[in-house]
């Protein structure tokens, strides 16, 4: 029995059966391809390519609810670093508002795959919702259980799909050289990659470095100021927000990581980073946007009001 065979004009094509001097199947192909020319040529298909990338990478993502209060291997989170203090001469080098660790993938290879390809560079977007670029899953790399707090001092991965279904790649980080640095600060290098090694391999430090030895070992809350190093090299995630670079999706802020000591010792706030959970009484949102409870002043000024407007 033939199939008979319908292009995009709505015409029904027979194979087998001639069309003059040609099969109607082989005109089916001939029009195909016409049509694919015409759309190369206008550009419709990386429109159509593009809406789909972006629609996968800022497609809307699901964050874990912290019932305890603490982080735990499993979670889907954000990194946030949140917004700096800027004089007003500062204002045209130094990048402000909060900003989240996300992919920036390399479109190249983004437009011949449905995953992210490795190695995948990575930025600071101004994107504090959870969404494909910016949502991690915390990894256990030393046969921790799922759902097991992660500890201050303990080795973690973070993984990401970018929004896709398939392919997970795995934050990493090496020591500086000529062929492998930073683009903008020529520091050393975080990219994501496909194989899970000791070069993966990331710690959570207690923000305050005179309070470090009583934390150790102890569970991590969410949604409090930390320092993230990388166990390899020692050297802590950062945001310097002084070095932004062009990509597909705008301007953002390059990710290094560096240690950046002010004069006490401690870490900068290029350094402090939040580990934001979900919205426990709004899936829809995060920790980060819930607001603030009152405090007892604001709670007995509330009262007095609603007793004065009841009476």
């Amino acid at each position: 029995m033939i199939n008979p065979r319908t292009s995009k004009s709505g015409r029904i094509y027979s194979p087998g059966v001639l069309l003059g001097n040609w099969f109607e199947d082989v005109c089916l192909e001939e029009e195909s391809l016409k049509d694919f020319l015409y759309k190369r040529e206008n550009g419709e298909l990386l429109i159509q390519k593009s809406r789909k990338l972006k629609d996968t990478l800022y497609k809307k993502e699901q964050l874990s609810i912290s019932k305890d209060g603490y982080i735990h291997f499993g979670d889907t989170v954000l990194f946030v670093n949140l917004d700096v203090v800027r004089l007003p001469e500062e204002k045209a080098i130094i990048m402000g508002g909060n900003l989240s660790l996300a992919v920036n993938p390399d479109l190249g290879t983004l437009y011949t795959g449905d995953n992210l390809s490795a190695p995948c560079d990575l930025s600071a977007i101004e994107h504090v919702n959870p969404i494909g670029r910016n949502a991690f899953r915390i990894l256990s790399l030393e046969g921790e259980a799922m759902g097991e707090p992660v500890r201050f001092g303990q080795n973690f991965g973070l993984g990401t799909a970018g929004g896709f279904q398939d392919k997970m790649l795995f934050l990493s980080s090496d020591h500086k050289s000529f062929q492998n640095m930073a683009k903008k600060s020529s520091l050393q290098p975080v990219f994501m990659t496909d194989e899970i090694s000791y070069l993966c391999a990331w710690q959570i430090t207690f923000l305050d470095p005179q309070l470090r030895m009583e934390y150790e070992g102890l569970p991590i809350p969410a949604n409090t100021k930390v320092v993230i190093v990388h166990s390899h090299t020692n050297q802590a995630l950062a945001v310097p927000r002084t070095f932004w670079i062009r990509t597909y999706f705008g301007k953002e802020c390059e990710i290094n990581c560096h240690t950046y000591l002010d004069s006490h010792k401690a870490e900068e706030s290029k350094n402090h980073w939040i580990i934001v959970t979900g919205n426990p009484s709004d899936e829809s949102t995060t920790m980060f946007n819930r607001p603030k409870p009152p405090s007892e002043e604001t709670r007995v000024q509330n009262r007095e009001l609603h007793e004065k407007c009841s009476e």
